[in-house]
Formats: C-alpha cells, structure tokens, sequence
C-alpha cells in the first residue's frame, strides 16, 4: 500500500501535520520539524515504514525543483534596509562555527582521533555540500568506515540544534513583544505621540521605498508569478555551474535585486497561492537524509556522534554568545543565529514561523516578531550552510591522508 504515491504522500504528510499540532499545543517549545524527522526516524526502524518511503511518494521531486524558487522568494522577503544592517549576523554566524570546529577538533580528537573529529565537523557546521564534500574524500581515500559519522552528525544535528534555537528565540521574541507593547503604550500616553503613527507603521515609514512592479497588476496572476520565480530560480542553478558559486547565494540576490528593481514583488510564491505546498515539498527533500541511519549504526557510533554534537552545539553557542557581545546584541537574538549551521533551510525559516506565531497573540504582533527574526537567522544560515562550512569542510578534509 505504501508503494502508491499517493498513499506514500498521505503518510508523510500526516507527520508534519502531527509535527504542526504539537508544534501549536507546545506553543513551538516542541518544533515540527524535530517531530517529523525523529517520528521518521522511529517509525523506520521499527518496520513500520520503509525507508523507500519518501522516494515512492515522488512528491520530494516537487520540493526539489521548488527549492531554488523558494531562495529567490526569501529573498523578496527582506527589505534592503535591514539587508544592509545583517552584517552582524555573518559575524555572528562565523563566529559560532570557528569556535564550534575548533571546540571539536581540540576535545574530540584526543578520545576518538583526529579522523572521526574532522570527518563530523564540516557537517555540524554546515549542511548537505559540507556532508557531501566530507563522504567523497573520505571515500576517496578509503576511510569508508568513517561516512557514518558524518551521515549520523547530518541527519542528527537538526534534533538538537531546532530545540535549542526555538529556546533562544523564544526567550527574545518575548523581549520583543514586551518591548513592542511599551512603545505602544509611551505612544498611546503621550499626546504628542498621538499625532504619529503607530509603533509597526513608524518602523514601515523608514524603510526604503519599494519600486513599483513592472508587471501591471492584472497580469500579476499565480501563473505569471510562478513563472518570475522559476525564471530566477533557474538563473541562479545556471550561474552557480557556471561559477562554481553555490546557487542558493545566486538565488537569494536574484531575489533581494529583483524587488529592489521592481521586477519581483514582495512575498512572491505567498502571492502566488504557493508557499505552503513549497515548504512541504521542501520537507520531502529533507526527510531522506534519515535514512542510512540503521539503529545499528546509531549504536555502534553513537558515543562519537553525540560526543561531536554536543561538543560542537556547545561551540556554536558560545560563539553565537560571543559575536552577539562584539556586535552589541542581545544574546537571546546571537545564539539562534550561529545555531543555524545545525540546520539550515528550511529550518531557520519554520522556527521563525512557529516562534512568531506561538509568542505573538494578535496578527500585528506575530507579524512583528516575525520580520524581526527572520532577517538574521536567514542571513546567519546562508553565511554557514552555503559558504563557510563548505570552507572548514574542504580545508579539514585537506588535512586528512
């Protein structure tokens, strides 16, 4: 029955609506994407699941082509004001993985070797091209003993790192909502600030101007603006083959330039009635990365692995604590920047999602909170997962013979 696709997609999407309940019922102390990979992750080891699960659903193929769309939307979320003032987050970000790999290489070697310590770093600080970068040199010099340890710190890292990063981020979207309702209530009382506008409008009327759209409103049809995102989505795939550039910083600018110029609008694949079959098919992509993971394996390396998770989460949070220090931030806002080398996107962008709509009590406020969040952690993932672990990942594997 689970060889049916639609079946196959059936289940799949039960997870994440699981995840999606207990995610709202925990008020996102439990985040969803911690609930679906380790149901996942049960649920196939004990037989009830096959691990062709995601592959007979055909529907990650879906999230496949969506994902370089979905960075180009990103990038139409984020006003070029706010670009401009997220140097802090690469600071930040890099900060936390410097720290984090050298936290690893330093403690874990000693116990385990320098091998298994290199071979689980460039994955904790990064994502899928640091695993991918690590697996083919092991293999090509014939550690083939090793790929597990990367695969395990891969395919766990995201059940530490979203947990962690939803505490944080919770505790300052609270600072925000608080710091909100002040300046709301200083408005209400003053009487000069009665003739101004309210806190959110105050905030819209500083940033820049938004160009107007070179596509005529009736013709901004879902179609249309599909077709927008896909075109830049398959600019930035052609551009990072070209330049060796990965793709996704291609599409994040395609996306931030193309709504500073006015060919894109803002919130592009939401405009298009799109964005929620986007995410979950994204998901889909994700999932698979659980399933080289054999309870037998998990044993077997389990002391190293948790070894370099805990190690490197510890690194990265004393990182993040550090950079938000240097550049004046909160650390409560610091730390889940740096911890999105633990995951990525999606997962920086649903936390945001699921923090802003647990903390938040009316639309305005969760709509506040959100557009707070989401610049840095955006920000912080890129710098990591696209660029910088994919540095420490090659350099590391460099050292190894």
């Amino acid at each position: 029955m689970l060889n049916e696709p639609v079946v196959a997609t059936m289940f799949i999407l039960a997870l994440i609506a699981v995840g999606e309940v207990i995610s709202i019922k925990t008020r996102a102390r439990v985040p969803m994407l911690l609930v679906v990979l380790l149901g996942y992750l049960v649920l196939m080891w004990v037989g009830v699941i096959p691990k062709e699960l995601v592959a007979n659903s055909t529907f990650s193929t879906v999230g496949a082509v969506l994902i370089a769309p979905l960075i180009v939307h990103m990038g139409t979320l984020i006003p070029m004001k706010i670009i401009r003032q997220q140097y802090k987050s690469v600071v930040i970000a890099l900060l936390g993985i410097v720290i984090a790999a050298g936290t690893i290489l330093l403690t874990v070697s000693p116990i385990f070797g320098y091998n298994t310590a290199a071979a689980g770093t460039g994955p904790l600080t990064g994502g899928i091209i640091a695993f991918v970068v690590t697996s083919e040199k092991l293999q090509a010099l014939g550690l083939t003993a090793l790929i597990t340890i990367p695969v395990l710190v891969l395919s766990l890292q995201s059940l530490i790192g979203l947990p962690l990063t939803t505490y944080f981020l919770r505790r300052y979207a609270v600072k925000v909502k608080e710091q909100m309702g002040s300046q709301l209530y200083v408005a209400a009382a003053s009487e000069a600030a009665l003739q101004q506008e309210p806190f959110d409008k105050a905030e819209e009327a500083e940033e820049e101007p938004v160009k107007k759209s070179w596509i005529p409103d009736r013709y901004a049809t879902s179609s249309i603006l599909l077709f927008q995102l896909f075109l830049g989505g398959s600019i930035a795939v052609v551009a990072g083959n070209l330049t060796g550039i990965h793709y996704s910083i291609w599409a994040l600018v395609i996306g931030l330039v193309g709504t500073l110029s006015g060919f894109y609008r803002d919130k592009m694949m939401e405009r298009a009635n799109s964005f929620g079959v986007g995410m979950v098919g994204v998901i889909f992509v994700i999932i698979p990365s659980m399933n080289q993971v054999t309870f037998g394996l998990f044993l077997q390396n389990l002391p190293a692995v948790a070894m370099i998770l805990v190690i490197g989460s510890a690194g990265i949070i004393l990182g993040g604590f550090l950079g938000a220090k240097l550049v004046k931030w909160d650390a409560d806002k610091g730390i889940p920047v740096a911890l999105t080398a633990m995951y990525g996107f999606p997962g920086d962008y649903l936390v945001c999602e699921e923090v802003s709509r647990s903390v938040g009590e009316t639309k305005e406020e969760q709509e506040h909170i959100f557009n707070e969040i989401l610049s840095p952690m955006l920000v912080g993932g890129f710098t990591t997962v696209t660029i910088a672990s994919i540095v420490i990942a090659s350099v590391l594997m460099g050292t190894l013979s």
